[in-house]
């Protein structure tokens, strides 16, 4: 007996061993990224099928778009899981790489060949999850492809369906034959709408009911009157700017305009829906009341913030006053027929009419709106004619106005493709192409002026807004000029870019609500924005819009890293050394382009792009820039010898040809001079290495002035050799040292030729110098009654250490 329980432990034993062995697998698999991935992939797959069964039966636009929706969670599930196994595939592969190949007669330790094949099966396990994945995301794209496609027939087919023509007997004759039947339909509703308003006043929820009528009338009249008016003394007394304004005050009106009447609406629908007046029946018919309410509503206040009936100084359209008032009668009638044609449609389907009273319906809702349509036209036709007549009266031959010709033109075309499309929209009505003439008048001519006077409104908003805030004369601008050190021409240039990008993003997404009634939908639309969001594939670096941005950052970043480390170079690190202004400006301009060059570097790399593909590139590029950027190239490579070598710094005085100058500045691509007259002289500095260029103040910048004249022979010379020295001596600009000196020339028809020389303290007084030194002479030499010759006189500007050619041993200034 005391050995029975014995087999019982072991058994339990064996049982408990199988099982934690069953589970480290288990937990193992749970833990590894690629079997997660592998169990992903296999859901996705199923989903994949199911959606591929669905779309068999799918039958209506929701069902469609809906199993659109599934096959779009699949591609990002399949993107996701490619990316987690592509880094796993990286990471065997390094490992692998460490390992080595199996060397052919050398035996490797067993560990070592088992690792090996390990690493050799998961790595063929992680690749053939990657091309499962990639080959599900093709089934799924081309899957809905498919539904796409069988959407765009269904709508196709829904035009192409022809009813009797209203201009025949069979349609009047169906209607009535209908019409009993409907009648028993909607009083059975009706009944039932009755019956359950009388369970509701039973319960004693009138009172909640009542409350609901409250909020509406309040929400819909007298809040939105005063948060429109607030709005309006906002933007008279504290909004920035006058276009920001205009376009922050009509988007006020179009928020508030839209957001209270659908809240009013709201209110009453929930406050019968909370006191029990209403039940199942009617409750997607509320719905779409609230629905019809709210986009009315919204129509209503787009007219209303683009005319600006009352405010003409607000109005953002080019149109007067009287084209205002016309119009907007006629946005209202849009506005309340777009409401009806929602609710009308609601009210069908919900009381399950025949297809007779949805012809009906639907033929009645478009010769509505096509007599709606009919009289717009009309009063556009009449504004136009008056204001083309007005036009002539007010023209003249000296003043023509094509501008506003111009203008009338567009305005013409658009009005001619509009009656063009309402004439094809009444032939079709006429047919009996129901269908077809309502999608033209709801989506050709209606959706088409609602979306375009939306993103016309956002699109001017965005450009006031963002231009405004980012201007250098804006709070923004002020704080980053003077906190970040941005110059006001950087600020404006980025409020401008800026402003562009948003208002493609919002062109993108005009783009996208157009497509939307054509059957494609938002979901695929967005769809193929994202497909070339991905960019394109070219080698192994993928270049996407993404990518883009992403490498723009980082060179902005790392310019913004250069400019930060070039102002510390320039203001804190190089006044510290014993360089001169020169030698700084050739320090400070090779480590700018230094920065520059790493900055782009970082930039590439950021695209993938590393520096064998930008070696390669440069290697493919060497021809042409030998042959048609040759001058560039040697500009450049001289630049780079005059900044290292310094033949011609800045601050020198230099000739060059027959011009002379001082050098202002010096780049990898060329020199500025500023001349005498101070225009500047841009010369290549490949002129400046291969050609003969006089620098007077290389290495030695004294400045040597030439005085030269002639005296009777009977006057004294040592006479006249002292006033020349004193006068010399005098002159505040002649230095003592080297000692100025006036030497006896020649002796020529009876006069004595005298050679004077002195030097200054640069080449740029020279000149100067001379000439008070000439005055003070000649005025020395009439006070004495000395008669002075007209011997031709000479300026020279040379360094002291420079032997004048011309005049040989007469000059011992040497």
């Amino acid at each position: 007996m005391s050995r029975r329980p014995i087999p019982f432990v072991a058994a339990l034993l064996v049982y408990l061993a199988a099982a934690f062995l069953l589970a480290v697998p288990l937990a193992a698999q749970s833990d590894d990224p690629v079997g997660r991935a592998i169990t992903s992939l296999s859901t996705a797959s199923g989903e994949v099928r199911a959606v591929e069964r669905a779309a068999d039966t799918a039958d209506t636009r929701e069902d469609r778009a809906a199993l659109t929706d599934r096959l779009s969670a699949v591609r990002a599930t399949a993107a996701d899981m490619a990316t987690t196994l592509e880094a796993e595939m990286a990471l065997v592969d390094a490992k692998i790489a460490e390992i080595g190949p199996a060397t052919p007669g050398i035996v490797d330790a067993p560990d070592i060949a088992a690792q090996r094949k390990l690493l050799a099966q998961r790595r063929a396990t992680i690749d053939s999850a990657v091309r499962r994945g990639k080959l599900l995301n093709v089934e799924a794209q081309q899957l809905a492809d498919r539904i796409v496609a069988d959407q765009a027939a269904e709508l196709g087919r829904s035009w192409a369906t022809r009813n009797a023509s209203p201009l025949t007997p069979g349609f009047w004759a169906a209607m009535l034959e209908a019409t009993p039947r409907d009648i028993g339909r909607v009083a059975r509703i009706v009944e039932q709408v009755m019956a359950d308003i009388g369970r509701g006043l039973s319960g004693g929820g009138v009172w909640i009911a009542l409350l609901g009528v409250v909020a509406a009338v309040a929400l819909g009249w007298p809040a939105r009157i005063a948060l429109r008016e607030a709005g309006r003394r906002y933007a008279i007394g504290a909004a920035p700017g006058h276009r920001v304004r205009r376009t922050g005050y009509a988007m006020w009106r179009l928020v508030t305009g839209t957001a209270l009447p659908t809240l009013a609406a709201l209110a009453l629908v929930q406050g019968l829906r909370w006191s029990g007046l209403t039940g199942a029946t009617v409750d997607p018919i509320l719905t779409a009341a609230v629905f019809a309410i709210g986009m009315g509503a919204f129509i209503g206040a787009l007219g209303a913030a683009l005319l600006m009936r009352s405010q003409g100084s607000w109005r953002l359209l080019p149109i007067d006053d009287d084209v205002a008032r016309a119009l907007m009668p006629w946005v209202w009638v849009l506005a309340v027929l777009t409401s009806a044609d929602i609710l009308l449609s609601a009210i069908v389907e919900t009381m399950r009419l025949s297809t007779t009273a949805v012809a009906v319906t639907d033929a009645a809702i478009a010769a509505v709106r096509l007599l709606a349509i009919g009289g717009l036209l009309f009063t556009l036709g009449r504004l136009r004619s008056r204001a083309r007549a007005e036009a002539e009266a007010a023209a003249t031959d000296d003043a023509p106005v094509s501008g506003a010709g111009a203008a009338r033109a567009g305005v013409g075309i658009v009005t001619l493709v509009v009656w063009l499309v309402t004439l094809a929209s009444a032939g079709a009505l006429l047919a009996g192409y129901t269908t077809f003439s309502l999608f033209l008048t709801r989506i050709a001519i209606e959706w088409l002026a609602i979306v375009v006077g939306t993103f016309y409104l956002l699109l001017a908003f965005v450009d006031d807004v963002v231009t405004t805030v980012f201007s250098a004369d804006s709070r923004t601008g002020h704080v980053l000029a003077r906190g970040v050190g941005i110059r006001p021409g950087a600020i404006d240039q980025f409020g401008v870019l800026s402003s562009g990008l948003l208002r493609l993003g919002l062109a993108l997404v005009a783009i996208v609500m157009l497509l939307t009634p054509f059957g494609s939908g938002i979901d695929s639309t967005v769809e193929r924005f994202g497909t070339v969001a991905g960019g394109i594939t070219v080698g192994d670096v993928s270049i996407s819009p993404g990518a883009i941005i992403r490498a723009v950052l980082v060179l902005v970043v790392g310019l913004t890293l250069a400019r930060l480390f070039l102002r510390w170079l320039n203001d804190r690190y190089l006044p510290t050394t014993a360089m001169d202004v020169s030698a700084r400006n050739s320090f400070a301009m090779i480590a700018r382009y230094i920065a520059i060059i790493l900055a782009v570097l970082w930039g590439l790399a950021s695209l993938g792009i590393g520096m064998e593909r930008i070696a390669l590139l440069l290697s493919a590029l060497s021809v042409g820039i030998g042959f048609g950027l040759q001058a560039i190239t040697q500009n450049f490579v001289s630049g780079l010898i005059l900044l290292a070598e310094r033949p011609v710094k800045i601050g020198d005085l230099v000739r060059i040809g027959t011009d002379e100058g001082d050098v202002k500045r010096i780049s990898v691509r060329s020199t500025e001079i500023e001349l005498a007259d101070h225009s500047t002289l841009i010369v290549p500095n490949s002129e400046l290495i291969t050609k003969t260029v006089l620098n007077k103040t290389m290495s030695n910048a004294l400045g040597r002035l030439q005085v030269q004249f002639s005296v009777p022979l009977n006057i004294e010379p040592q006479r006249i050799r002292q006033i020349v020295l004193d006068v010399f001596a005098a002159e505040p600009s002649i230095l003592d040292d080297p000692a100025p000196v006036a030497f006896v020339d020649n002796i020529v028809d009876g006069r004595i030729l005298f050679n004077c020389f002195a030097h200054t303290s640069s080449p740029r007084t020279s000149y100067p110098a001379r000439s008070s030194a000439l005055l003070m002479i000649l005025q020395r030499l009439a006070e004495q009654h000395i008669d002075v010759g007209t011997v031709p006189q000479q300026l020279q500007l040379l360094p002291a250490h420079r032997r004048d050619d011309e005049q040989g041993h007469h000059d011992p200034i040497g």
